[in-house]
């Protein structure tokens, strides 16, 4: 059965039969795949080369934009090549490699937000202390453990999902390849573990969601304390779009893995996979740097430079 299933293709489902609708998706989903490599890349451009944007939170956010940039280069690529050619097939091996690829980069995010909460409450409740505790060290040691949870997941995912016997319909309900379409192609009649794989994963992300909510306690609790109308503000703007970017990437990711898998697909289903594999990596560059004057300061200072550069060529 194990040769069989390698030499297996799968079929993602298109978001259109219409020649004309798959050339209005191909040009959307390329806008969206170039403003989103256009964003992250400046993000981690700017953040390598200017040396104010060497603190911990632009580390973390360097990394953010890093993992971002990979996940979208994982699903929205071969959906856009599909619709170019009016095809719809991946291979087993692509299949695999796209799913360890996503579940990877998922875990990884996760993991670099709740380290980006820790370093708010830090900076929030203990400014005294916090070059002391932001350490190097520390950062570092928090983005490894991150990557390495991100990978264990992707190993644990891929192979449980994998070594389940595939037969019937290859058609996958779903523009990538995930989880909870292909368990629909399964006839294996026990999935120990996937299940095992599935409840690991959803404490890891659950305690991550927890680790962030107590450090937004906190934080809420000591803005509240700020004597100033305009510093809580500030403050509140600041902390905020973090904790929506963190709710909606956790809740669509726990919507798409622990509903029941749908006999037939649904429009709710393409929308929710979407929302936390597109939308992230092209709405947190301007989630996290449209107020960040350090951001627009540099890329100022970057874009002065190659307009003097050209006057002078001239």
């Amino acid at each position: 059965m194990m040769n069989q299933t390698l030499l297996m293709e799968f079929s993602l489902m298109g978001f259109t039969e219409s020649q004309m609708l798959l050339r209005l998706h191909t040009v959307v989903f390329s806008l969206i795949y170039l403003v989103a490599m256009m964003e992250n890349l400046i993000i981690i451009l700017l953040t390598v080369l200017d040396q104010r944007l060497h603190s911990p939170m632009y580390f973390f956010l360097r990394h953010l934009s890093f993992v971002d940039l990979c996940l979208i280069s994982a699903t929205l690529p071969k959906s856009i090549l599909n619709s170019i050619t009016f095809s719809d097939f991946i291979s087993f091996l692509g299949c695999v490699l796209q799913l360890f690829c996503v579940v990877l980069l998922s875990g990884s995010e996760i993991g670099i937000l709740t380290a980006m909460s820790y370093n708010r409450y830090i900076a929030i409740c203990h400014p005294l202390h916090y070059e002391g505790v932001m350490s190097k060290g520390l950062c570092v040691q928090l983005m490894t453990i991150s990557w390495l949870n991100g990978g264990v997941l992707g190993i644990l995912y891929s192979s449980g999902t994998f070594s389940l016997n595939f037969c019937g319909s290859t058609k996958i309900h779903q523009f990538f390849c995930d989880v909870p379409a292909l368990l629909k192609l399964s006839c294996s009649k026990e999935y120990a573990t996937i299940n095992v794989c599935v409840a690991i994963g959803v404490c890891y992300a659950f305690s991550c969601l927890v680790c962030i909510v107590i450090s937004y306690v906190y934080i809420f609790a000591t803005v509240l304390k700020i004597p100033t109308r305009q510093k809580q503000s500030r403050a509140f703007s600041t902390c905020l779009p973090h904790l929506i970017v963190v709710s909606a990437f956790l809740l669509t990711g726990a919507i798409a893995y622990l509903k029941p898998v749908s006999d037939e697909p649904s429009l709710l289903d393409l929308f929710v996979s979407v929302f936390y594999s597109v939308l992230p990596p092209t709405l947190n560059p301007v989630i996290y740097c449209l107020r960040s004057k350090d951001i627009k300061s540099a890329l100022g200072k970057i874009l002065s430079k190659v307009k003097r550069s050209g006057i002078m060529e001239r």
